[in-house]
């Protein structure tokens, strides 16, 4: 199959608001060996996408923002960080997938999903797409699930424990809600009164609206509760944990990554790691039905813009998708 030297990807080259966005025709990236070429279908605008090209860290990072990422704009400028496809080319070691075959695949911070075109590594964060999931689903599987997954394991949720999660319509909250309710816990979600419905159908025992509720004045109380969304802090949220408690600073700022503990109550932070057992665990929950990716919204590919100003204004539900081809 002939590959083609050029593409069309969505580059972001300055900071600032989605206007900065450019769609151009840039070169198709060249493969190892050891490396596939991936057809995309389908991508996503994740918050992270949207705080890269606004430059908008989490507060107390910003002095390190631009020697993390760059000074000007994004050193790398096609941003996106799930996409799912079709295999197009694949290099000469390659030896788990071939061409044509359908993939999910997770960038990290490499990016770069935001065009035609992406290339990954054979050992990387790829998957086989499960057949009941449609292209624009399996987008959506990993950002919210390897996050939720991640922070799980850090906390040490265990089947019976009670966990709040805060900003559940989210794709990182719905996925927190799905997978602990599986796993045993008891999940309070904390949404606005317009998600209430669609988050209690994922498996939340009960749902609190923000607007109406202070869950942190109900006098109710939780082993973990997981800030998707930095609507609170530690401090905050200490007398609502029980002992030996947890709180989860997901979206949080460097002053939760400093402060550890306190008595026996922790604050765990930091980046989630991405692991292939998760992403594959994950599309097998996908595949029987068990694990569901929340979309909120599909647009099309010349629509990027449009689906980065739904990130920024904070009320998606799930993922934000962007159909880049036809399969």
């Amino acid at each position: 199959m002939d590959v083609p030297t050029r593409m069309k990807a969505w580059t972001c080259r300055r900071y600032g608001g989605p206007e900065v966005l450019t769609l151009e025709d840039v070169p198709v990236p060249a493969i190892g060996p050891d490396e596939l070429l991936v057809r995309v279908l389908a991508t996503t605008v994740s918050s992270a996408d949207s705080r890269v090209r606004a430059l908008r860290l989490p507060p107390g990072f910003g002095p390190v923002g631009r020697l993390m990422l760059g000074f000007r704009g994004p050193r790398r400028p096609i941003l996106g960080t799930e996409v799912s496809g079709l295999v197009l080319a694949a290099g000469r070691k390659v030896s788990l997938f071939g061409v044509g075959d359908p993939v999910i695949a997770f960038l990290d911070t490499k990016m770069g999903g935001h065009a035609e075109l992406a290339a990954i590594r054979e050992t990387g964060l790829i998957v086989g797409k499960p057949a009941n999931l449609s292209f624009e689903a399996a987008a959506s599987l990993c950002f919210g699930g390897l996050t939720a997954r991640d922070y799980m394991r850090k906390a040490g949720l265990a089947p019976g424990e009670r966990l709040l999660v805060i900003g559940a319509a989210g794709a990182v909250g719905s996925a927190f809600v799905q997978l602990a309710s599986q796993m045993g816990a008891h999940v309070t979600a904390v949404t606005s009164a317009g998600h209430v419905e669609q988050v209690r159908a994922l498996g939340a025992d009960l749902v609190i609206d923000h607007a109406r509720e202070n869950f942190i004045a109900g006098g109710r109380s939780w082993d973990v509760i997981a800030d998707t969304v930095a609507a609170s802090s530690f401090g905050r949220c200490l007398p609502a944990l029980r002992r030996g408690g947890r709180y989860l600073s997901i979206a949080g700022g460097l002053a939760d990554m400093l402060i550890g503990k306190r008595g026996d109550k922790r604050c765990i932070s930091g980046p989630a790691r991405s692991r292939l057992e998760d992403m594959r665990e994950l599309g097998r929950s996908a595949q029987s039905g068990a694990y569901t990716p929340l979309i909120d919204s599909i647009h099309g590919f010349k629509d990027m813009r449009e689906a980065h100003r739904r990130v920024d204004a904070g009320r998606k539900r799930g993922s934000v998708v962007v159909r880049v081809a036809d399969a």
